[in-house]
This record gives C-alpha cells, structure tokens and sequence, in this order.
C-alpha cells in the first residue's frame, strides 16, 4: 500500500462521508491490514503512512472532529437519539471525550433539557409509540414504549412526559418546543 493509494482512498472515503479523523484511521487501517495480509506485506509501514496522512488532513481542515461532532451530534437528536446515545454513537466514530463533551454541551445551552424531550418526541413519531398508536393499543404498550425509551438512554421523566401527549399533534408540538405540558 502506497503513500498515493492511501490518500486516493481517504479522499475517496471523504468525498463520500463525513468523518472523524478516528474513524478515517480505523478505516485505512482495515485497508491497509487486508493489503498486508493478501501480499505478505508488514501493516506497521501502513500505521505510519496513516498517521502522516491524518495529521496532514487535520492541519489543512480536510478533517474537523469539532464540526463533526456538533453536527452528528445535532442530527442524532433529530433523529430522536438521547444524550447518552449521542455520546456512545460519536465514540464509536473515534471522536476525542473532550470534543463529545462540547457537541453535548452545544445541543442544549440553555441547559433546560428541551433538546432531550424533543428528541424523546422524534423517537416516540420515528418508532409510532405512544400517541402513535391506534387508540386501542396504547394504553397496553405504555409498558413496552417506555421500556423502548429507556434503552434509548432516556431517563424515566423525559420518557413518561413524552408519552403523556394525548395526540400526535400535540406530541409534534411538543416536539418544536411549543407549549410543553
């Protein structure tokens, strides 16, 4: 694997997706591990022109794990994901604990916990729990989509407020921040 093919491919992968430099690294280095393997090649040699490559990407703004993980952060939680969620999910993608913090820090500066209770609210529309259900049913599954918000890391509270809207409208309202309970 060459210095050349390592980048062809990086810009390949970026043009493509958006990433974290963890993740691009962790990417190259299934690459370069798979080359190694079918040529008998050392992947170390590859290690350090990953390394190299990642470091330039940085310097010249091609990678920003700062923008990345505020704006995966923000698309996570109109997605319906939990802060606990969010931050498993940016970890994952290699992002530094610090930079998780301040995308954390950034979906809610109010510090009010709207952004959690909303996201609780695109959760519940996304899976059709709740007051999107036929009327018939909810009342049966309260049990059951609460324990679905749970191991979506909400707490107990946003996960019983969100489910306490009595239409989906009302949850859709809430869901924009307009007139919560």
């Amino acid at each position: 694997m060459t210095a050349e093919r390592l980048e062809n491919i990086a810009l390949h992968y970026l043009s493509r997706y958006a990433s974290s430099s963890g993740n691009l690294r962790r990417v190259l280095l299934r690459r370069v591990e798979r080359a190694a393997a079918a040529h008998g090649d050392d992947p170390t040699d590859g290690a350090r022109l990953i390394d190299a490559l990642v470091a330039r990407f940085l310097r010249s703004g091609l990678i920003d794990d700062r923008a990345y993980a505020t704006q995966k952060a923000a698309s996570l939680q109109r997605r319906g994901a939990s802060r606990f969620g969010i931050r498993g999910k940016l970890r994952q993608k290699g992002v530094e604990t610090g930079l998780i913090d301040d995308a954390v820090a950034t979906l809610d500066e109010s510090g009010t916990g709207t952004g959690e209770f909303a996201a609780a609210c695109a959760l519940i529309r996304r899976r059709r729990l709740g007051p999107c259900r036929p009327a018939g049913q909810r009342v049966a599954m309260r049990q059951k989509d609460l324990a679905t918000l749970a191991r979506a890391g909400f707490t107990l509270d946003v996960a019983r407020r969100a489910l306490s809207a009595p239409d989906r409208a009302t949850l859709e309202a809430w869901g924009r921040g307009e007139g919560e309970d």
